[in-house]
Formats: C-alpha cells, structure tokens, sequence
C-alpha cells in the first residue's frame, strides 16, 4: 500500500529570527533546524510525522555565552485553534545538551507551533518554530485493521426466516406492507404501525419516548436493518420479527388491539381475506391466535426488505482490503482518526461489533433505568423483564406458531438464562444510520450523537450495575477526539457525503 507522509513544511521562526546560512556563535550537537535565542542556539531533528501518530523529537543546544543550558521543556499548540496538544511530552536527557522528546503527537491538520523552553541560572529561553501539517494518510496497525475489516462486508448475504413460512415471498411483502400502514389493525382504529415507524424518519418517530394512544416508557427503535437482529426490541422479550411485530398491537398503550379484532379484519374485509388467502394460500383460519401470527409474519416479511444502503466507511473498508491507496484516500481524516479511536481507545467495537455494528446483546451502558415522569412504575428493569416477557410469550419461537419444524431457530430462547446482572440491561443498537435516528438511547435520554460521545467520554461509573460486565470506563475525550468520533460515525450512514483529503 502506497503511504503518503505527512508534509512538513517550515513557516517561520518564532521571535523575528531568520533563518539563514550565517555562522552559529555555537554548533549544536545535532544536526536540524535551527532556532537562535538571544543566549542560546537550539537544533533539532523532526521525522516523517503522520496525523493522529505519536513521534519523538532529537533536541540538541548550546550557549552562545556563559552557563550551559540546563534543562528543556517540548511542546506544541495551534495558534489559530487555540489549543495545544491532547498528550505531554516527556523529555529525557541523553548527553550533554542533549534531549529526547516523546509523546508528542499532532492530532489534526493545520497550523502547529513547537514550543521549546531552555532554562539556565534560572532564566528560561521560549523559542518557537511554526509548521503546516498536511492531511496524511493514517496507517492502521495489523490489529486496528483486523477489527476494521470485521465490520462488512455490507450488505451481507440475505437469507430466509426458518421461522416464518412466508419470509421473502413478495406477495407477502405487499400485504405486510399494507397491514403496517392499516389503523384498523389497532383498537380505536387511529393508530397503524408507520404511526410510530414513520418511513421518512428512517422508521423511527423523532421523539425521546414512543406515542401510540398513550406515550410508552421507551424510546421508538428504527426499523432499518431489523431482519439481522437476534433479539428485538430494546429487552429483547421478542426472539422473532414476526413475534415482536405482534407485540405492539396488543399493547394497551400503543395500539390496544387483540387477537379477535385482527382476525375479524382478515376474515371479514373481503380486499384482506383475499389478500391473506393469496399469500398463505389457504382461507383465514378460525383460531384467532393463529390468524394474529400469520399477520405478524406478513408484516415481519415487509420489515425484511429494510435495509441500509452502503456508506463511506464501507467504501473505506473495502478500499483497505484490497490495498487501494486511491480508494483510501477519498475516506476524510477526521473520520479515520475516528475510527481509529473507535476500534482502539474507544473500546466501542466490543459491543457495536461485526457489519452491523452491534453484538446483538444487552448491556448496563449506565443510562438511569428510572422511568420518565408519569410512567405507570418506576423502573424499567430492561432485560430482566424481557426474559421473564419472552418465556411468558405464546407466540415465542418455542411455541406452535414457529413455522421450523425443527426448532433450529429456538436455540437462543432455549438456552437463555436470567441473571441478577439483566437488570437495567439494554439492547445494544446498531450503528448504521446512527446519525438520523436522533434521540437515543433506550428512553431518549439524549438528543443528539454528540450528546452520546460526551455521555460515554464523562461515564459516571457509579451508575454501572454493581454485577454487571465491567467494560465502560470514562473515555476522557479531548474536543478533538470528540470532533474525530463523531465524524466517523457520521460515515456510517448512506449517502453522507465526505470530502477528499
């Protein structure tokens, strides 16, 4: 892979010094740029510096009169910015008037200013030196390019739902697609399921807490991507989409129908009993659960085609698997530096792993679980309850309605087992389109994506289950870092546009 290093090119010296061919009053032991003081003479040697990278400077001075220089300080900032470096140098001395400054690094592109400090007899010497660091390509170790490319390719390969007898007949598509969007389906016959799920708001409804005919405890999940998830729901008490697609409408604050009221609508609406008879090729039967299956199956087949296009990140990942340096570049720096703290100091990709960007699991991420204000209880116990929901669940995938003879698709709701350490467990989300499904978290906790990095750089531990995985830890993000993560989320979502570098 072609690498481009970053350019470095001298600006100025600092304090009015030009820099010129004249004799020094002394040489330094090493040879470099030069900056001159009114007591001293400083050289020092820059290697190939990339963004986002830590290097080392070789510092060397003399006296051009009286005491020796006797100690040096090494730093770094951006005039324009306002701001220095997000790491402190270490300075070892290696000899006589010899330094070795480490831990540097330039953490954007722009204007840098390195700042040296020369104390002698108590007196300190600031010399400065100005550069315009350019855009460089970011290299990724082996390991950050392993879990990079463990996130596609994308799309994956679809398959069928053992499940569900009508997965991907696109009869049944159509008519899952039309009960989504049927108010009839709920009690009152006001409510439909694109009242929450609103197509244009990536399926999701924009609000922190989910309105049906009553306002829930939770905040609305979007539906794109929903045919990958293991578990659904943000308690996963659904271990099918067709089983969760049913819970809805007989909850009393989102939809408050009933199996009877369904069934009565695809037996008696003559446009419907076609339109059931056409897809499971058979009349309505008269066992109403039964009926209220079929309907959640023809809608779990509609939800089936929702699925994300592909992103800038994925055009970046593919480009770094096959080594091309072209395709690499077009990726913005930002959102590399991004990655890179996303699969590395981050720590994000051990729960929002694989394409998806999620593990499919649950997790204290140390959100309050208190319910808002006016909820029926107190507390949302999030995955607790869900196991407890999901064994309650007729339609389960243990029960008569899953069409796998089998059973192969119940391993997970077979093998489950509650935990004291589920409590305030939540559904890790994916990422993709993470930038359009604003507010987030499981009760809309918080509005924006930049409200969730500063959440997770500011972690209260304290709010972590005592028996819960011990995986967060306060992030302690600088502002550049921040600007750097969420630009890299923001590439995971189709049709953002990025910039070359």
């Amino acid at each position: 892979m072609e690498e481009r290093r970053t350019a470095l090119r001298l600006a100025a010296a600092a304090l009015g010094l030009a820099l010129t061919t004249a004799a020094w009053a002394c040489t330094p032991p090493v040879e470099g740029t030069r900056l001159e003081s009114a007591r001293h003479v400083l050289a020092y040697k820059l290697p190939d510096v990339a963004v986002g990278r830590h290097f080392a400077l070789e510092v060397s001075a003399c006296a051009k009169s009286g005491r020796a220089p006797e100690t040096l300080k090494v730093d770094a900032r951006m005039p324009a910015h306002g701001h220095g470096m997000n790491y402190a140098a270490t300075v070892k001395a290696v000899g006589t008037g010899q330094w070795r400054a480490e831990g540097l690094l330039f953490h954007m592109p722009g204007g840098w200013e390195v700042v040296f400090e020369l104390r002698s007899g108590g007196i300190s010497d600031v010399l400065r030196s100005s550069f315009e660091v350019a855009e460089g390509a970011l290299e990724f170790s082996p390991e950050e390019r392993k879990k990079i490319l463990s996130h596609g390719p994308w799309p994956p390969k679809l398959s069928r739902d053992a499940s569900n007898r009508v997965s991907g007949r696109i009869e049944a598509v159509a008519f899952g697609e039309r009960l989504f969007h049927e108010p009839r389906l709920s009690g009152t016959g006001t409510v439909h399921c694109a009242s929450c799920h609103v197509p244009a708001r990536e399926w999701q409804d924009g609000r922190p807490r989910g309105m049906g005919l009553e306002e829930g405890d939770r905040n609305t999940q979007g539906l794109m991507n929903v045919r990958f998830q293991r578990w659904f729901g943000w308690d996963g008490a659904g271990d099918s989409l067709w089983a969760q697609s049913i819970r809805p409408l007989l909850d009393e604050r989102e939809m408050a129908s009933s199996a009877s009221d369904v069934a009565r609508l695809l037996r008696e609406d003559p446009s419907y009993r076609r339109g059931y008879e056409r897809v499971f090729e058979k009349p309505p039967p008269s066992d109403d659960q039964a009926l209220l299956a079929d309907a959640g199956k023809a809608l779990a087949a509609f939800q089936e085609t929702l699925v994300t296009g592909r992103t800038p990140f994925d055009e970046f990942r593919d480009s770094l698997e096959r080594n091309d340096a072209e395709g690499m570049q077009r990726y913005p720096a930002a959102a590399k530096r991004g990655l890179r703290i996303f699969v590395g100091k981050g720590n994000c990709s051990v729960c929002h792993f694989g394409p998806q960007f999620t593990n499919g699991e649950f997790a204290d991420t140390g959100v309050p679980f208190f319910k808002p204000r006016g909820a029926k209880a107190g507390v949302d116990s999030g995955r607790h309850q869900g196991i407890r929901r999901l064994r309650e669940n007729a339609f389960n995938l243990l029960g008569r309605f899953n069409d796998d003879p089998a059973r192969a698709t119940a391993t997970g709701t077979r093998h489950v087992e509650l935990q004291h350490r589920n409590f305030g467990e939540f559904r890790v989300p994916g990422l993709r389109n993470v930038a359009r499904t604003a507010p987030y978290m499981h009760n809309g906790r918080l509005a924006t994506l930049r409200d969730v990095v500063l959440f997770y750089s500011n972690l209260n531990e304290e709010r972590l289950h005592a028996d819960g995985e011990k995986i967060l830890r306060p992030l302690r993000l600088s502002g550049g870092e921040v600007a750097d993560l969420l630009a890299f989320l923001e590439t995971l979502t189709e049709g953002a546009a990025q910039k070359p570098q």
